[in-house]
């Protein structure tokens, strides 16, 4: 599945509630599920690990649906196969 095609299905599916909720609303329920990952972290869960990423992706999707920002562009813009920084792949430079 293409990233665009994820995007799509979240706006079909979330979008009527997304856009009334606003942007800030939804990234504090992005953040909310960020603190569910966490939790999940430390109780080295990995089926709910599993759940609360794909939680914490669905909602960074809805967020990028009411911003209207195309992630499939913008993620291959800003990582493209190479390092930006050393033009390697994988990178070997000191950069994070």
């Amino acid at each position: 599945m293409k990233i665009s095609d994820f995007q799509k299905r979240i706006k079909d599916n979330f979008y009527h509630k997304d856009e009334p909720r606003g942007a800030l609303k939804t990234f504090m329920w992005l953040v909310e599920e960020i603190g569910e990952l966490s939790s999940s972290l430390m109780e080295s869960d990995k089926k709910n690990q599993a759940e609360e990423l794909s939680d914490v992706i669905a909602w960074a999707f809805s967020l990028a649906n009411v911003l209207e920002i195309d992630l499939e562009k913008v993620l291959m813009d800003k990582y493209p196969q190479n390092c930006s920084c050393c033009q390697e792949s994988p990178c070997s430079c000191s950069k994070k």
